[in-house]
């Protein structure tokens, strides 16, 4: 690198239909799929391997899904098998249909935390919200009123979205080698958004497959959740885009999980750092007055929060709060509601 930064562009301005692939390079295509969210739609891509092709990640488990895949399997793969499943983190729009291409004949290849937490979290036998979760609910400041009303919806399910993962998987760690689709690439894992996130570096092009670690306009939602209540994602994502810039290159083509693929990914890591220490400040300053997670979306978020993106937002607060506390330039105390109150020294 010589330091300059040139602007993040996006060289494919039209994303591929459903059941369609646009050739992002030789050899590799990319494809969406659709997803039930206000963010509407995962990408994955397939890899020629000549005798068939391996897939990087699936989107949700669906029967509208599992169409699109038929779809592209007899159109532009070719009628080819496709032979592996590459899952790039456990998240369901990612490992969704994993099991499934497994029981058609497909080798899954993850890291072996993603696959733990999707098999440990299909087992969950809750059909109403844990009480481990209500409590942490709590403790991020949500209020009873919203907590009352959640307690009467159906929750979210990761075995509804999930087809059932297989008993075993290939394992893919930081510093393998992966061969596929006619190159041989580096994996390096990530962290924040999804512990042990696998990227892959091709070493015979300029192409990166990134998954949710990199994307070109929006940063990965960076959550604190009940599985583990004092974790510290932001310090694990921003010491995985620290270590991934002395290798990031201008002209690397970035093919994310979401949005279009990009370029110019130097300027996109220091951008995202800047962007979370900014708003470690501003979450700094607003703590001089004791707050929970829920009270402070507006210091990160610069914007109101809509009511579908609530959740995610608030475990996003939770983990910036969080962070504070980790590197001791914040305290917290519990309250007798129940919710963690965190402070900032004046």
């Amino acid at each position: 690198m010589d330091g300059s930064l040139h602007p993040i562009r996006t060289p494919f301005d039209t994303p591929p239909e459903h059941g369609a692939a646009v050739e992002v390079a030789d050899g590799v295509l990319w494809m969406r799929l659709p997803l039930p969210l206000k963010l509407d739609h995962v990408n994955v891509y397939a890899l020629d391997d000549g005798d068939g092709w391996t897939v990087v990640d699936t989107g949700m488990a669906s029967d509208h899904s599992r169409e699109i895949w038929e779809t592209l399997r007899a159109g532009p793969l070719g009628g080819k098998p496709i032979n592996r499943v590459l899952v790039t983190h456990h998240h369901p729009d990612h490992v969704g249909l994993a099991g499934w291409f497994y029981e058609n004949g497909a080798q899954v290849v993850a890291s072996r935390t993603a696959w733990l937490l999707a098999r440990m979290l299909q087992q969950d036998p809750h059909d109403t919200p844990a009480p481990e979760i209500v409590a942490y609910w709590r403790a991020a400041g949500m209020a009873e009123d919203v907590i009352a009303e959640r307690m009467t919806e159906p929750p979210y399910m990761f075995r509804a979205t999930v087809h059932p993962m297989p008993y075993g998987h290939k394992r893919l760690a930081q510093g393998d080698t992966f061969v596929a689709g006619g190159r041989t690439w580096d994996v390096h894992s990530g962290g924040g958004h999804a512990p042990e996130h696998l990227t892959l570096w091709s070493r015979d092009d300029m192409l990166i497959v990134a998954g949710d670690q990199v994307l070109p306009s929006i940063s990965p939602n960076l959550g604190v959740y009940a599985t583990e209540p004092e974790a510290d994602p932001v310090a694990d994502w921003l010491e995985t885009c620290k270590r991934f810039q002395p290798m990031a290159r201008e002209d690397h083509l970035v093919l994310g999980g979401h949005k279009l693929p990009f370029t110019g990914l130097p300027a996109r890591l220091k951008q995202m750092i800047d962007n979370h220490h900014s708003a470690l400040s501003r979450l700094e300053a607003h703590l001089t007055t004791p707050a929970t997670a829920a009270e402070c979306f507006h210091a990160l978020f610069k914007r109101r929060i809509r009511p579908d993106e609530y959740g995610l937002a608030l475990v996003e607060a939770m983990a910036h709060c969080l962070h504070l506390w980790h590197e001791g330039r914040a305290t917290r105390e519990i309250c007798a509601d129940g919710a963690w109150r965190f402070r900032c020294p004046d």
